[in-house]
């Protein structure tokens, strides 16, 4: 059996395996959009995709379903911009975690229905802005889109609410992004996303700063809901997960009666032929 063989071999008779049997569970805490097939498809070849993750999930099945868990009660795409999965070692040990993308925010802001449209961009030292609180209802932005931007220099976000008004504007520096990246577990990790996707990692810093201004949900309103009550408060997991559990700034915690008794089962090793 070749290596990409193997590769998915282990995945399907390991991890995947292990997807398969707790499709369920996930479904059970999944929003009413998001299906459950679908979950387990893109949660599985991302594995066969990233063989340090599958060897992650292999040395701590436990820390996969955690993830995976989160994200399915975000509602949240796993092994995509909406909810990145990375092999990481915590005391030594490999594990997988979690992480929700800007992507993933923006989703969760769509979904509440308050908002009709959400923006969240970065600035580059070559571009022109400004804003000024109090004078801009919004920042001005001129980009020159085809030429050199310069170098990463601050990010910022806001929504365009139902009926036209524009939320709080967040503006964030590089010193603002300094300290939310000295916050997150194993930034300096090769596989962290703040080295391999530096700039998705400061658009989703200043969307996570807008969430904590507009309502999100995981679960989408219906056309009657957004008109009845477009403002309706964020639901418990998500005020989570924008206010101190996501998982790249802490551990943050999930629900234990989530886990079955005893916890997750280890997974059996696949031989290598």
């Amino acid at each position: 059996m070749g290596q990409i063989s193997n590769a998915v071999a282990t995945v399907d008779n390991g991890p995947g395996a292990m997807i398969e049997r707790y499709k369920a569970d996930l479904a059970l805490v999944m929003p009413t959009h998001i299906r459950p097939d679908v979950f387990a498809r893109l949660a599985v070849g991302v594995l066969r995709q990233n063989p340090k993750l599958t060897a992650a999930a292999q040395s701590n099945p436990g820390s996969l379903m955690s993830a995976l868990m989160t994200a399915a009660r975000l509602g949240l795409e796993p092994g995509t911009e909406q909810f990145y999965l990375r092999p990481i070692k915590r005391r030594g040990q490999p594990e997988v975690q979690g992480i929700v993308g800007y992507q993933g925010i923006v989703e969760l802001i769509y979904n509440a229905g308050a908002a009709s449209s959400v923006v969240v961009e970065v600035v580059r030292t070559n571009d022109q802005f400004e804003y000024i609180p109090g004078v801009h209802d919004r920042p001005v932005h001129k980009v020159d889109w085809f030429g050199d931007r310069g170098d990463l220099a601050g990010a910022y976000a806001y929504a365009v609410m139902q009926g036209g008004a524009t939320s709080k504007v967040v503006v964030l520096n590089r010193t603002h992004i300094a300290r939310a990246k000295a916050k997150s577990d194993g930034a300096d990790s090769e596989y962290s996303p703040w080295r391999t996707d530096e700039e998705a990692m400061w658009l989703k810093t200043a969307a996570r700063r807008l969430g904590k201004w507009v309502p999100t949900s995981a679960e989408k309103r219906n056309a009657v809901i957004e008109r009845v009550e477009p403002l309706a408060l964020p639901t418990a997991p998500i005020v989570g997960a924008l206010e101190g559990a996501d998982p790249d700034e802490d551990d943050g915690p999930v629900d234990a009666e989530l886990e079955p008794e005893g916890g997750w089962p280890a997974v059996a090793e696949v031989p290598t032929p």
